[in-house]
Formats: structure tokens, C-alpha cells, sequence
């Protein structure tokens, strides 16, 4: 008898990148003067993060690749800034968008985002965000404002590997909550 082979986990459209690199300047040359802006690690801290879609160049003309309501885009900050995992639509659009991620044609992100808080430096001409209110969408683009983004394909394997991590994590940190409450 044949044995089947359940391929149906390698169908998924994975993909993964950083939406957001703190600490890491995007350049604006206006009149031939250069502008930064950066993104304070700590601005993210209160961000209202609940709904947010990944689209392609934040077109609204596009359909929405993936979302975080119903769990199929997963925004995580850690040290280096805010980085997406997604499972993108099996729809014309995501096969689409994921072959050009895969072929490197598509490689950098962007988000759509309110400022709840920044300062800015006359001296180095440098705006600083210290606290974001809303992020409205992440998006792959053909061209980013933040040069350090980053969007790629993720295979299946990654995505295993991820969620034990992630589980092992909150083992430990919940054994530890434990000894800490009993000892």
C-alpha cells in the first residue's frame, strides 16, 4: 500500500521580515539636504497593534494579504524592531506577492503609522520616534523608506522550529514564575 504524504504545510505561503529596525536611520534628501528619522526602541511600548493588515505598497487597490484580527499575520517587537511572521492568502494576489518575495524582486517593508511622541535635533536634522500610537498596515515594497527592512520567504521547517522556541520559552518562564511564587 502507498504511503501519503500529508504536503499540505508546505502549500502555505510563509513569509517573514522587519516592518520596523530600531535605532537604524532612514535618509530623506529634500534640496539636497539630508534628513533623518529613527525609531526608538521604546516606541512600540504602547502602540495599538490589534488590527493590522499586511498589504503590498499600502495599496488599498490590493487585496489584504494577511491580518493580525484573525491571527494570520503576527507582529513581534524584540531588540532589533518589529518583525512579521505571516501565512499569506492562497488568493491570485498572495501567490503573486509571495513568488516575488521569493525570487528577491520584493525584499524590503514598510508601515503605515500615527506619532504619539518625537523629538527632533536641529543640529544632526534628525527626527526621533518615541512613541508610535497606531499602526495602521505593514507592507512589502518595492521601495522602503527604512532601507534595513527586510521581507523574505519562510519555509515551513522555520515556522516548526519557531513554535517550539516559543513554546519552550514559555515553559521555562513559566517555571520560573512558579519557583519564584512558592520559594
Amino acid at each position: 500500500m502507498p504511503v501519503s504524504i500529508d504536503d499540505s504545510q508546505d502549500q502555505k505561503m510563509l513569509i517573514q521580515g522587519y516592518a520596523i529596525r530600531f535605532n537604524e536611520p532612514a535618509v530623506f534628501n529634500f534640496d539636497g539636504v539630508e534628513y533623518r528619522e529613527v525609531i526608538d526602541p521604546r516606541a512600540l511600548d504602547k502602540t495599538d497593534m490589534r488590527d493590522v493588515p499586511l498589504r503590498y505598497n499600502h495599496s488599498d487597490n490590493v487585496m489584504v494579504m494577511a491580518r493580525t484580527r484573525n491571527k494570520t499575520l503576527q507582529l513581534i517587537k524584540d531588540e532589533q524592531g518589529l518583525r512579521i511572521l505571516a501565512d499569506l492568502a492562497n488568493t491570485t494576489a498572495g501567490r503573486d506577492l509571495y513568488e516575488l518575495i521569493k525570487r528577491g524582486d520584493v525584499d524590503k517593508m514598510s508601515f503605515a503609522f500615527t506619532v504619539a511622541k518625537d523629538d527632533y535635533d536641529r543640529e544632526t536634522r534628525t527626527r526621533t520616534i518615541l512613541a508610535i500610537d497606531k499602526i495602521f498596515d505593514v507592507s512589502a515594497v518595492d521601495t522602503p523608506a527604512y532601507e534595513t527592512t527586510s521581507i523574505s520567504v519562510r519555509s515551513y521547517f522555520e515556522a516548526e522550529a519557531e513554535k517550539q522556541r516559543i513554546a519552550l520559552e514559555r515553559a521555562a518562564r513559566r517555571k520560573r514564575l512558579i519557583l519564584k511564587t512558592y520559594f
